[in-house]
């Protein structure tokens, strides 16, 4: 099945048959799709001449080294200049430098530190002095257990239930699948009975009909040799005459009569498309609009994907900067390479694509290669496959499947930290084999030079739709961009593509186009298409004729409105004589004359039964059928449609002079086509309307526009002024309602444990009470899940709805991926796996049970260390609130708490009271409540598009306006890319706005509508009369609602102020005035706040005694502040010390102070 390839590969194919002696191997190849056979042609021929491709061998893999001076250290140890020896006796290693080597060896040794990435940990021992080395204790393990070269795919095994192995299956694929579907396999149908995290278990489902498997993988991509012939055939037979071309295909390249008719008949549709062909003299460039109206740019070339990768590499990084000056960062084009060519997607503002961005210079290629791949794809996936074979990514356990998106998650941190030291070896490799290996560098040269000296033609095309071989370029669009997500860490992109739009529409909704498109708009285009606009009258008696046969027949009346100033006697000459040389002809529709375009006369008749005049040309009577495949009705619904904004069918119905019914039989005809699109469009309109599909999108284009050139963007201060506002900061609700719509905004956000309440949800809620919190958590419809450890006592945790939990945050990472896999981290997750929800005595239980020290402070560490991983939560907040605030919290809880297990004692008697003295019954405060694992609330799980959907939606909800930087801020994957798919189909579909609503932002913008008009009535030119105060606030550096080092870059300063836990901004209408550092001893002022005094009361306000024992309500104010240091000076000398004293500071030990 499909071309081989390459000559080598079709002789190793088709060696396998005839294994006898004296039997000769026969082959047959069956290409999958036109461009396949057109390689397979070239491919047969050259299989008969014994024209094999040149053969390379990796020079210095640096990824294998490393695996096997692991595998020759594990028994023995090696002096180190005779391990140099050895590796230079092999072919690929004849030129290692020592440099290289002893590179290798440091990362072995573990000269790279290890706090950032648990995983880069030494693998061998190097005694600099002694000149050896050795392998650490388990390298022999790892070098059996993880080593070979075969990239890891995380396949899911498929299983019969008894145990025996059927076969493998690719993990995306079953990540599609359900149990009950039918899939072949083999030659057999197997129905899908479970899956589990690492297996498919199936039954036989014989003569049931199946869906075919499918595996991703990497093809070697075609040689540039090969390339150079597939080009020289294409220039060779297209100048030969059909039956020397037929001839040649059949003898020369074994084609039987089926594949040499519909090899040429491909040529030449290209031809009649392109009209010309690509080959190794001419490249092609052929550009169109795909069907949302983005231009396509395809470079149709031979040369293969070793040479085409590269290239689109560069074209990437080229029109990215090109552009983003015009359109912000938030743009980036949409680059394909195959083997047949380059296909780039750019969007609709990106009208202007100078040809020398896609012809890089032939002396500059490698530079520009090498500049550009630590942001690509390619290298992140190779990164990850060389990390692996260095024994960097070890397998955990042999035979355990590791999910594919595990294995790239890890190499993601691995390459964070590795992007630190240029000298890493492992980046060092991937370039090296991207470079070598991947790519053909040599052969982009080259063929870069033929085009500068003009050996090797330039032709531009630009039509109206993909040429076949365009068609077969953008046939392989999705999967080539399915991967995205091997980029880095830190620069991800989200593949657009991987995006289901039919789901996507469906969580979306209706699209509300009524809102969307504008009216004025709507207006503007139908003049245009009826050529009713000045430029498109007509001029003459010929341009009258043209528009008769795009428009269809008019009355007088129509037509005088289409020739601009001409006069009536002028036109009236211009029919005369257009009717009397029978161009033109009267007919009588729906009772009205209207003249018509001769060429229509059969259309008229046969359609519509209209009475045509006498003595046409037969030409123009013949039966309309044999000119519109037998559709004559549906060819003028198509031309009104084509002609026309929105329209009813009753429009439609009175123009043709049709029944209503009539009229929407063809009309539906015309939607299963998908040639018209039926909705709701028009501004103010009712009912259902049909648009001509090119013609909507011309209006939601231009719709589109409009809105964004509407809104004139605000200051970076009134985004700041918007934000408190947007999420409820200071709205003076209060009860357990404020509570949940406070939850609803800030869900799936990782915050701060220690700050969630006393200066996150405090600020949004009156009179916060965290009884409220309590109740929405212990009724099951809130839950908390750790996000990460800060320190030793705090953590980042995400409040969401119990339903959102799956649609907002990833699933935990494996125990060995979280470093959560020590005795007593297996032990509560087998308690938790297998009793369901527990308490703390049952923990303590469990892990006594299994002769584990049980102490509390052991436990409570290991239960932690779940709670921060996301393997568990607890129904209540209170073990939160007891870890990460500590003090009066925590001891008023633990008396309580040992005043009841003392009761407890006493009632059961003596072997519970020996143990009291060693653990609490009910436990430390931290541990107490009922705790259960997560991994529940991840079920259902999600499909990409699902979970990329409600992220935006989340987003949008959050911040009203979201920019590039605030998704970036969230730290969520895939960064902003990850959301623009759903973002821009929001806006197509009329629920979000896209514009420049903020200043210095960049242009990729979204609003929801209601916050566009809250935004701009932050400004101060829009600030309503009576509103004569500013808002201030004095907000923790890390909320959602502070945009500073965040949405916005902190204004200049003395110091470097930070969105740290325990940090505080002071905001005064909107300007950053202040910022007070963790513990208050430090302060720094902004150049606001010399503007904005009132910045000084708004921080004393914030100082409050309020009580603090035993109450359910927490507050939002600091007790006491203390301030040594203001912009580095001491804070008694300070320029501002007299208005802090103003404002009831007072000159204390070492500063300022205020407060109890």
């Amino acid at each position: 099945m499909a071309s081989p390839g390459s000559v080598s590969s079709g002789l190793q194919r088709i060696g396998r048959a005839g294994h006898q002696v004296g039997v000769a191997s026969r082959g047959r190849i069956f290409p999958k799709h036109r461009a396949d056979l057109l390689e397979a042609a070239v491919v047969a021929q050259r299989m008969q001449e014994g024209l094999i491709e040149h053969t390379k061998v990796p020079v210095n893999p640096l990824d294998v080294l490393a695996q096997q001076i692991v595998a020759c250290c594990a028994l023995d140890e090696w002096k180190v200049t005779e391990l140099f020896e050895l590796c230079l006796s092999a072919a690929n290693y004849s030129t290692l430098s020592w440099e290289l080597f002893e590179n290798t060896l440091d990362l072995l040794a573990g000269r790279y530190p290890a706090e950032e990435f648990a995983e880069l940990r030494p693998r061998v021992v190097w005694d600099r002095i002694e000149g050896t080395v050795r392998g650490r204790s388990g390298a022999q393990r790892l070098a059996v257990t993880s080593g070979g070269t075969i990239p890891d795919r995380g396949l899911f095994g498929v299983f019969l239930p008894e145990g025996t192995r059927v076969g493998e299956l690719d993990e995306e694929m079953v990540y599609e699948s359900r149990v009950g579907e039918t899939f072949l396999l083999g030659a057999s149908t197997w129905r899908i009975e479970e899956i589990t995290f690492e297996r498919v278990i199936v039954s036989p489902a014989p003569g049931q009909p199946g869906k075919m498997p499918f595996w991703h993988g990497d093809g070697p991509g075609r040689e540039a040799e090969l390339g150079r012939a597939l080009g020289e055939f294409l220039r060779e037979i297209v100048a030969l005459q059909a039956d020397e071309a037929a001839e040649r295909l059949r003898t020369r390249h074994s084609l039987d009569e089926a594949a040499v008719s519909t090899l040429m008949a491909y040529l030449d549709e290209q031809a009649q498309a392109t009209g010309v062909i690509p080959s190794d003299h001419t490249l092609v460039i052929e550009r169109f609009r795909d069907e949302i109206g983005d231009w396509r740019i395809c470079i149709h070339s031979p040369f293969g994907s070793r040479v085409h990768a590269p290239w689109a590499t560069i074209i990437r990084t080229r029109l990215d900067a090109h552009f983003s000056a015009d359109l912000g960062d938030g743009f980036g084009a949409e680059v394909l390479w195959s083997d047949d060519g380059i296909v780039v997607r750019l969007p609709e503002a990106a009208e202007d694509l100078p040809l020398e961005l896609l012809l890089p210079d032939p002396d500059e290629v490698e530079a520009e290669v090498v500049a550009a791949l630590p942001g690509t794809a390619a290298f992140a996936a190779r990164f990850r496959e060389a990390a692996a074979r260095a024994l960097l990514l070890p397998r955990r356990r042999p035979g355990q499947r590791t999910p594919l998106w595990q294995q790239r998650q890890r190499a993601a941190d691995l390459l964070s930290v590795a992007s630190k030291y240029p000298s890493f070896p492992i980046l060092l490799e991937t370039t090296r084999e991207c470079c070598n290996d991947i790519f053909d560098l040599p052969a982009l040269r080259r063929v870069m030079a033929e085009v500068r000296s003009r050996k090797i033609r330039v032709v531009e095309v630009e039509t109206p739709t993909a040429s076949p071989f365009a068609r077969s370029l953008l046939f392989g669009w999705i999967a080539v961009f399915m991967y995205e997500g091997d980029a880095p860490l830190a620069e991800r992109r989200a593949a657009a593509l991987s995006l289901d739009p039919e789901l996507l529409r469906d969580l979306l909704g209706v699209e509300d186009l009524r809102t969307l498109l504008d009216a004025a708009v709507v207006d503007l285009v139908e003049m245009e298409l009826q050529r009713l606009t000045p430029e498109r009258a007509a001029r003459d008696a010929d341009e009258l004729h043209d528009a008769l046969r795009v428009l269809g027949p008019l009355t007088h009346l129509e037509l005088a409105a289409r020739v601009g100033s001409v006069s009536a006697a002028t036109l009236q000459q211009w029919v005369d004589d257009l009717v009397r040389h029978k161009r033109v002809i009267e007919v009588s529709i729906a009772g009205e004359l209207r003249y018509g375009a001769a060429e229509d006369a059969a259309r008229l008749r046969d359609a519509l039964g209209v009475a045509i005049p006498m003595g046409l040309p037969t030409a123009f009577t013949d039966s309309a059928s044999m000119h519109s495949g037998e559709r004559p009705l549906r060819d003028l619904v198509e031309r009104f449609g084509r002609t026309h904004g929105p329209f009813t069918a009753a429009q439609l119905a009175t123009r043709l002079g049709l029944s209503v019914e009539v009229a929407r039989l063809a009309l539906a005809e015309l939607v299963g086509t998908q040639r018209l699109v039926s909705g709701e469009f028009l501004p103010g309109g009712s009912g259902i309307e049909f648009c001509d599909a090119e013609v909507l999108r011309r209006l939601r284009r231009r719709s589109l526009a409009a809105l964004r050139k509407e809104v004139e963007p605000v200051d970076a201060a009134a985004l700041a002024r918007f934000l408190p506002r947007w999420q409820g900061v200071g709205s003076g609700r209060s009860g357990v309602d404020a509570v949940a719509d406070a939850v609803g905004l800030l869900q799936g956000a990782a915050l701060p444990g220690s700050l969630l309440e006393a200066d996150l949800l405090c600020q949004r809620v009156q009179n916060y009470s965290s009884a409220d919190l309590d109740l929405l958590c212990s009724t099951g419809e809130v839950v908390w899940l750790g996000a990460g450890a800060v320190g030793s006592h705090d953590g980042r945790v995400r409040l969401m709805f119990r339903d959102q939990v799956a649609l907002l945050t990833n699933p935990p990472l494996s125990p060995e991926d979280s470093a959560t896999d020590e005795p007593h981290h297996r032990v509560l997750r087998e308690q938790l796996s297998n009793s369901g929800a527990s308490f703390w005595a049952d923990l303590i239980a469990a892990v006594a049970a299994a002769s584990l020290p049980y102490d509390e402070q052991t436990v409570v560490q290991a239960l932690w260390d779940l709670v921060w991983a996301g393997d568990v939560t607890s129904d209540s907040l209170a073990p939160l609130r007891a870890k990460v605030l500590g003090g009066s919290a925590r001891v008023a809880t633990r008396s309580a708490s040992r005043s009841l297990s003392g009761a407890r004692s006493r009632r059961v008697g003596g072997s519970t009271a020996r143990r009291s003295s060693r653990v609490s019954r009910l436990g430390p405060p931290a541990g107490a409540g009922r705790w259960s694992l997560t991994a529940p609330l991840f079920l259902p799980a999600p499909t990409p598009t699902e979970f990329a959907t409600q992220r935006a939606l989340q987003l949008l909800e959050r911040y009203g306006v979201l920019t590039r930087e605030m998704a970036l801020a969230e730290g969520i994957e895939g960064g902003f890319a990850g959301v623009y798919p759903v973002l821009k189909l929001l806006e197509e579909r009329g629920q979000v706005r896209r514009g420049y609503f903020v200043d210095g932002l960049g242009a990729a913008q979204f609003a929801k509508p209601g916050a566009v008009d809250l935004l701009r009535s932050m400004s101060p030119d829009s600030r309503e009369p009576h509103n004569d105060g500013f808002d201030s606030w004095v907000l923790a550096a890390t909320d959602p609602a502070q945009p500073y080092g965040a949405g916005l870059p902190w204004p200049a300063s003395t110091g470097r102020p930070a969105r740290a836990i325990g940090a505080y901004v002071v905001l005064v209408d909107g300007y950053a005035c202040a910022y007070l550092e963790r513990g208050g001893k430090r302060l720094l002022t902004f150049e606001a706040a010399d503007e904005h005094e009132a910045w000084v009361q708004v921080l004393a306000a914030f100082v409050s005694p309020a009580s603090s024992g035993g109450s359910t309500t927490s507050s939002s104010r600091i007790r006491r502040l203390r301030i040594e240091s203001i912009n580095g000076e001491s804070a008694v000398t300070s320029p501002w010390a007299d208005a802090l004293r103003s404002a009831g500071f007072t000159d204390g030990y070492k500063g300022l102070s205020k407060g109890a």
